[in-house]
């Protein structure tokens, strides 16, 4: 089996590159923001032809039952800031593209493999996960989000770009996203600048250890 393993910036890809050194496991930077996410996903389609295609790295979190450095792991996916209007169809809904699905769903064998996985030190919340191109650095963008999607565990700029590009593809996919701050209780992203300074090494382990459940 070959697996491709997509992150956006260095500090992620940092955390996940030496902890593979198989051929059949490919890691790769695709940089910031859903363009970006999509084009690498294709790019590591063309090139490597991955079986699975796992998305990793931080997020911010959404909910009572959230801390910092849980993972979230991909139940659903969907855009936050897509809109295709009603003028032409009124069945699409505020975050879906048009033609194509609402929320994008993995494999269940991956998402019960992947909760499998969970530990009172390293805790694993499946959810929804929100995608846009844009860093949430305050509590009111936050808000605005979760006013049209309360379910959201987790906000990103990739994940459901990777996604939509796998379902065109069909390559399964999966998400794995470290909760580095919660914007609703945050100032200036402060709690994201203090995770990169203070994270547990063992928070990206979950991509490692579900990696190896695969092989």
């Amino acid at each position: 089996m070959k697996i491709g393993i997509i992150v956006a910036m260095d500090k992620e890809l940092t955390q996940l590159q030496h902890l593979f050194t198989d051929g059949n496991v490919c890691v790769e930077k695709c940089g910031i923001g859903k363009v970006n996410a999509a084009l690498g996903a294709q790019r590591m389609i063309n090139t490597f032809h991955p079986d699975i295609i796992i998305s990793s790295g931080c997020a911010g979190g959404n909910g009572d039952d959230l801390r910092i450095q849980d993972v979230v792991v991909s139940s659903e996916l969907s855009y936050h800031d897509v809109y295709c209007g009603l003028a032409i169809d009124d069945k699409t809904i505020y975050g879906q593209v048009q033609g194509l699905p609402a929320r994008y769903k993995p494999a269940p064998e991956l998402l019960e493999k992947a909760l499998a996985l969970s530990t009172p030190e390293v805790r694993i919340v499946p959810g929804l996960i929100v995608t846009g191109d844009w860093f949430v650095d305050t509590k009111d963008k936050m808000a605005s989000i979760i006013e049209k999607f309360p379910d959201a565990k987790a906000v990103d700029m990739e994940s459901c770009a990777i996604a939509q590009t796998c379902y065109i593809n069909n390559v399964p996919f999966i998400s794995f996203r470290v909760v580095s701050d919660m914007p609703l209780h945050d100032t200036d992203a402060s709690q994201y600048h203090n995770f990169w300074d203070t994270v547990a090494a063992h928070s990206f382990h979950v991509t490692k250890t579900f990696v190896e459940s695969l092989l």
